[in-house]
């Protein structure tokens, strides 16, 4: 295993320190019986079934983090980048093409970023949300991810009509620190209606539930900004308010929620520091488009 992780940092290009400080961590649990053996126990289950309780998986992980005192959010990366092992084989074994299964692995990368901004951690703070990249369920496709997913309403409108029981294209974006443009959105949106043709009708609906959807965006931001040209493709059928701020770290990458605290760095940042100042609040919007 440790020599899949060197490769695996090397061809994700990992941040040196980073990597060290990984394989480190590995190191230290493979120096151990007890701790090895729940390791191996973890990548286990994942083999025999990717369809398995991945909470599990993620409790074995805490369980070796508490014996060598280590951070849980360290070893729940960890513990996934060690799956990737055998996702590749799988990937490789039903015919989908290697760039996608890089594609999709980024995202590890991409959260261990988040994590070392917002809790100053090398790891992630969000392990539950990799396991339908796992179960082959999702995938990263150009800018975006994706994954098939049940409508679950009633929907009719200009023409189109969607049930509870109707298939749509779930939409997720992740922070890759790479700009959101309309341009990237429509190869991606693409790529996703010819991956998921066998599965979703000729009509393909996208669906998304983000913050960017937040219907009071479009008065935050100006119309220039790709936020504001992303939420523009969607019919928002669904929204709320979130006075507590809890996405404002997805914005500013720090736990920080008083505003004259925050960065000011970007115009995005400066937009949303004036309007929580002037009594604002985030929120989210669920929304829908067909291409």
């Amino acid at each position: 295993m440790r020599a899949y992780l060197t490769d695996f940092f090397l061809t994700f290009e990992y941040d040196e320190v980073d990597a060290e400080f990984l394989l480190f961590t590995y190191d230290r649990i493979a120096s151990r019986t007890d701790t090895l053996a729940v390791w191996n126990e973890a990548i286990a289950i994942y083999e025999r079934d990717i369809n398995c309780d991945y909470n599990m998986i993620i409790s074995l992980a805490q369980e070796v983090a508490q014996r060598l005192d280590m951070h849980r959010y360290t070893a729940e990366l960890l513990i996934f980048i060690c799956l990737s092992k055998h996702l590749k084989e799988l990937y490789r074994e039903r015919g989908i093409d290697l760039k996608i299964f890089h594609n999709s692995m980024l995202d590890l990368k991409y959260k261990l970023a988040e994590c070392k901004a917002v809790k100053g951690v090398i790891g992630s703070f969000v392990a539950f949300w990799f396991d339908r990249f796992f179960k082959l369920e999702r995938f990263a496709l150009g800018r975006l991810q994706f994954e098939v997913d049940g409508f679950g309403r009633h929907y009719e409108k200009n023409g189109h009509v969607m049930t509870p029981e109707s298939k749509a294209i779930n939409v997720h974006i992740p922070r890759t620190l790479t700009h959101l443009t309309p341009e990237s959105c429509d190869d991606a949106f693409a790529m996703a209606k010819e991956f998921f043709a066998g599965e979703v009708g000729r009509d393909t609906p996208f669906i998304c539930h983000s913050w960017m959807l937040y219907p009071a965006n479009r008065h935050i931001l100006p119309e220039t900004t790709n936020v504001h040209k992303f939420m523009s493709r969607f019919d928002v059928f669904e929204s709320a308010d979130d006075p507590h701020l809890d996405d404002l770290w997805r914005i500013f990458d720090t736990d920080e929620k008083d505003p004259n605290r925050l960065t000011a760095d970007t115009t995005m940042r400066r937009a949303y520091i004036d309007h929580i100042k002037n009594g604002g609040t985030l929120g989210w919007g669920h929304g829908i488009f067909f291409l």
